[in-house]
């Protein structure tokens, strides 16, 4: 989604009650995301979700936010690592 190339460490969350280890300017991965993740949903420097799709919750906010995202790539919680650049 969207037309810029982000860059950062991963940090992948498997639940919103991980939402304080997540730090701005670094990739969020995800299963999916929905409103739930509002509070952080501001400091990626990219989405990244495993579910999803062009009107899913992940891609709405990257496109209102200009932040890139892969959404619906299906293994990205399984190929990523935390920290990983």
């Amino acid at each position: 989604v969207g037309k810029r190339i982000g860059a950062g460490k991963v940090n992948i969350l498997k639940s919103i009650d991980e939402m304080s280890a997540f730090e701005k300017g670094q990739v969020l991965v995800a299963d999916m995301t929905d409103p739930d993740w509002e509070p952080i949903m501001k400091k990626p420097s990219a989405i990244i979700t495993t579910r999803g799709g062009r009107t899913c919750h992940a891609a709405i906010i990257a496109r209102e936010l200009g932040i890139p995202a892969i959404v619906g790539c299906g293994d990205a919680t399984e190929k990523l690592a935390v920290g990983q650049q």
